[in-house]
Parts: C-alpha cells; structure tokens; sequence
C-alpha cells in the first residue's frame, strides 16, 4: 500500500531542483568551469577524480535544471554555462538583505560608538 504522506506531498518546482542541484559541490565546479570557457566533456572530466559516467550524471542534473546547454560541433559536444536560471537563486537570496543590512547597520553603530 502506498505511503500517504507521499501521496499528498507535492511534485518538486524548478527552483526545489535547481537548488538541489546547486547543492552537489562537483556541479557547482562543473559551473565555475564552464562560467570561464565553453568546453567537451573529456575536458570537464579531465577537472575531476570520479569517472566519466559520474561526471555525466552530474552534466544531465544541470541540463534538466537548464543551466548547461550542449551544442554540436562535429563529433564533439561542447558544453556551456546558461546562467539565466541563476536568476531564481538571486531572486531568493535578495528576500534576506534586509538581514545583512541591518547587521550593517548595528556594525556601524558600534564602530562609531567605540571611536
């Protein structure tokens, strides 16, 4: 019989996916690699100790989260860095400014007052 709890919990959006890809510190590398340079699979490799199925299960993550994007170029894959879906991640970390400012804003205060 089917567990009801995971009846009534809801599909995960694509932001939930998007940050459990972003969690993975080998994806987040595979990013930094191609924020730099467009770059083949055997090159992304080449930036890991883990084996090449590995490293393509990490590549297919960030294709469904939209953030890599491959393009043809003969026999090879290029992959490349979409960073528009990043947008969602500032869009959420920007809710918790007004925590950074005002602890700015006590820093400050203190500062002056210690002068």
């Amino acid at each position: 019989m089917a567990d009801p709890a995971r009846r009534l919990a809801k599909p995960p959006d694509a932001s939930d996916l998007l940050f459990k890809a972003l969690a993975d510190p080998s994806r987040r590398k595979i990013l930094r690699l191609l924020a730099r340079e467009e770059m083949p699979l055997r090159r992304i490799e080449a930036s890991f100790r883990m084996s090449r199925p590995a490293v393509i299960k990490h590549i297919r993550v960030l294709k469904a989260c939209r953030l890599v994007r491959v393009r043809r170029e003969g026999r090879r894959t290029i992959h490349r860095l979409n960073a528009r879906p990043l947008r969602a991640v500032e869009d959420w970390v920007s809710h918790f400014d007004r925590f950074w400012d005002e602890g700015l804003r006590r820093l400050k205060r203190q500062v002056e007052a210690d002068a």
